[in-house]
């Protein structure tokens, strides 16, 4: 598979999965260098921490995170595809410097253009949620603080 994308030619849901999950590895750095062909240069990325206009600003906030992992590997559950939109859930396991290996679940809704790159990407995650839960005693009062002011 190349990682060229043919004008007018969405992603299939196999491409997808084979090339996303590619982009992570339990046996060394990430590199996202494959996907970024099938990125608009005018993607809009956004997730519970921050929104990403431009391929370049895009790129950068994915090498900064490759360059801070130990290692980082994701398992991509279901995709499904409606029309130019795909909808993704996934595990995504990373370590930074000295902490063990982390799990965080979320999903991924790309949405692509008419020439088939991808125009917007939203992911969503708990990231704090996930993180907390490996810690005992602030896993309970996270839990708690949610419960009682957002339901």
């Amino acid at each position: 598979m190349t990682t060229d994308v043919p004008e007018n030619k969405l992603v299939s849901i196999e491409e997808i999965k084979e090339v996303w999950s590619k982009t992570y590895s339990g046996e060394g750095k990430p590199d996202w260098s494959h996907i970024f062909p099938f990125y608009h240069e005018h993607i809009i990325f956004q997730d519970s921490i921050q929104r990403i206009e431009g391929k370049v600003k895009f790129e950068a906030m994915c090498n900064r995170l490759a360059k801070r992992c130990k290692s980082l590997e994701m398992d991509i559950y279901h995709i499904i595809k409606n029309d130019n939109v795909v909808m993704m859930d996934w595990k995504m396991t990373m370590s930074f410097r000295f902490f063990p290996a982390k799990p965080i679940y979320g999903s991924t809704r790309l949405t692509f253009d008419s020439k088939g790159l991808i125009i917007e990407q939203r992911d969503y995650y708990d990231l704090w949620g996930d993180i907390y839960d490996g810690i005992p005693i602030i896993r309970s009062i996270y839990r708690w603080f949610m419960r009682a002011f957002f339901g």
